[in-house]
């Protein structure tokens, strides 16, 4: 999978560049370029804001820039083009399966009070939000979206991991456990040490039902 990723700053990124992501990035399973926006811009002095038309606080994203950014590096429109907006549509599992059948994807970081309408309105797909709040830019949302969709890339986790964790089956994960075998006058609970699988996996079903249903019932509806 390509990933492709538009912002003001890039240096925001290097996380990527770490653990699993940078292990899949480093052997090939994954593909990711951070471009800079600036670079694409047409003023002398790399501006790549404005004051809005009707007033208002802040700044807004020029269209220039951005357009030229997508022309340069997506022609063709070969990538699902999603700018990460509070305003999109709330990422969920569901989306990261969707995206992570895609061959590439690219995102837009907006910043300052957001991007100029006609941008989106001629270049994007989609906008994609990953709660209801604010955040400064649309980065770190641009990250989460990139390490939850990586890592269903063939080869990026286990597969085994993919379908025992929360959301993979409805309901949240269960609890884990590793040694010491006591912790704090805490005990690891004797089923799982004592060997019985079925028992394990009943358990294991039981205290998944029992987390959903204390933080997330919403999800057994």
């Amino acid at each position: 999978m390509r990933i492709d990723i538009l912002t003001l700053f890039p240096e925001m990124f290097t996380p990527l560049q770490t653990s699993i992501i940078g292990r899949a990035v480093d052997s090939g399973k994954l593909q990711i370029n951070v471009y800079d926006i600036r670079e694409y811009t047409l003023d002398k002095h790399k501006k790549c804001d404005d004051t809005p038309f009707g007033g208002g606080a802040g700044m807004v994203m020029t269209p220039q820039p951005i357009a030229s950014a997508i022309d340069a590096i997506d022609k063709d429109h070969t990538a699902r083009r999603i700018y990460m907006s509070p305003r999109g549509r709330t990422f969920n599992q569901k989306i990261v399966l969707e995206y992570g059948k895609l061959d590439r994807i690219l995102l837009l970081c907006g910043h300052y009070e957001g991007v100029d309408q006609r941008v989106l309105d001629l270049y994007f797909d989609e906008e994609l939000s990953i709660g209801d709040f604010v955040l400064t830019g649309g980065e770190i949302p641009a990250m989460a979206v990139v390490d939850a969709v990586a890592r269903y890339v063939d080869g990026v986790i286990n597969d085994q991991s993919l379908e025992q964790e929360s959301f993979a089956s409805g309901m949240l994960e269960y609890p884990h456990y590793t040694r010491p075998q006591e912790f704090m006058g805490l005990k690891v609970p004797e089923v799982l040490t004592s060997g019985h699988h079925a028992n394990i996996e009943k358990w294991r079903k039981e205290k998944s039902l029992e987390i959903t249903r204390k933080n997330r019932p919403d999800l057994l509806k």
